[in-house]
């Protein structure tokens, strides 16, 4: 039979999207990527186990999870965490990943679970460009612009095989079966005496889903390049633009600098996360930002979006 290439879903919930205080609408900052099935979480405020359990995502297959800093919004939802998955028997081991400092977060968050906890919890400390790779993604870390030490990250996919010209492959003298499972394979077949190379009958490789997720941060280069032609920019937001200097002095971004930045890359699609709690009306977050690019949407909690496959 044909080989059948069949997309991966890949969905992000928005768990948390609070700014340094949480509201009664909105917890502090986590976002959960779900590639079929595999979990990767960024940041975990407090009660981010809770807010797994209300959007249903499962944690028991989550592996690692990616702070972007040691913020205390963006931490204690840690312990909780741990605790929750010793209690419904995890036994895999979780990786924590961050930058400096990491392994003593995770050294203190650690002996808070001890005696319940049955699998080992790893730190892992981050520069940025080191990649943590994983089947068919991996992850990079991001240079960020933030009070303390801070990274962004990039959730990449590999890229795909172009798509199979059957009709040419028959033209080749290739018959329909396990010929062309190999051709797609990236291997080349002999058939009546010819030698037909994959490259004949497959078109260019296509690109896989990529996600910026930036933390909290002012507007960088590093996250402008690292960004460029992303299906989804999740860009701290904190603030409007009215208030662009307290974002300055406070290390954040106002919704019309990270929609500047979103048009200057290319990206497909903007969320604006980690909004201040002084917006019960979010309005002015997307006038500002729908100035200068149009698909932009400001995050709430429990929020899913599915990230599609594109040919280019």
């Amino acid at each position: 039979p044909e080989l059948e290439m069949m997309p991966k879903m890949l969905t992000v919930t928005f768990l948390g999207t609070a700014g340094s205080l949480p509201t009664p609408e909105r917890s502090p900052s986590a976002v959960l990527i779900n590639r079929e099935g595999a979990l990767v979480l960024f940041d975990c405020g407090e009660g981010t186990q809770r807010q797994m359990m209300r959007a249903k995502t499962g944690m028991m297959s989550l592996d690692y999870i990616f702070i972007t800093h040691h913020h205390a919004d963006h931490i204690l939802g840690i312990p909780g965490l741990l605790e929750t998955m010793a209690f419904q028997g995890r036994k895999d081991p979780v990786t924590i990943a961050g930058p400096v400092r990491t392994a003593e977060v995770v050294e203190f968050f650690d002996r808070l679970c001890y005696y319940s906890r049955k699998f080992q919890v790893r730190a892992l400390e981050l520069l940025p460009g080191d990649v943590v790779r994983m089947e068919g993604y991996e992850v990079e870390a991001l240079r960020t612009s933030h009070s303390i030490p801070s990274l962004g990250y990039v959730f990449r996919e590999d890229a795909r095989p172009g798509r199979f010209n059957r009709t040419r492959a028959i033209e080749l003298g290739v018959p329909p079966g396990p010929l062309f499972g190999r051709l797609q394979r990236g291997e080349a077949v002999e058939t009546e005496g010819r030698l037909v190379r994959p490259e004949e009958v497959m078109g260019p490789p296509r690109p896989g889903r990529k996600v910026v997720y930036t933390g909290d941060t002012r507007p960088a280069p590093e996250i402008e390049e690292a960004s460029r032609d992303a299906d989804l920019l999740i860009h701290d937001g904190s603030l409007d633009d009215e208030l662009a200097d307290w974002a300055v002095e406070t290390m954040h971004s106002t919704a019309g600098e990270a929609a500047q930045l979103a048009q200057r890359a290319g990206v497909r699609r903007l969320v604006l996360t980690h909004i201040s709690s002084r917006y019960s009306d979010v309005g002015p977050l997307l006038a500002d930002a729908r100035r200068h690019f149009a698909e932009v949407l400001v995050a709430e909690d429990l929020m899913k979006i599915e990230v599609k496959l594109r040919d280019r």
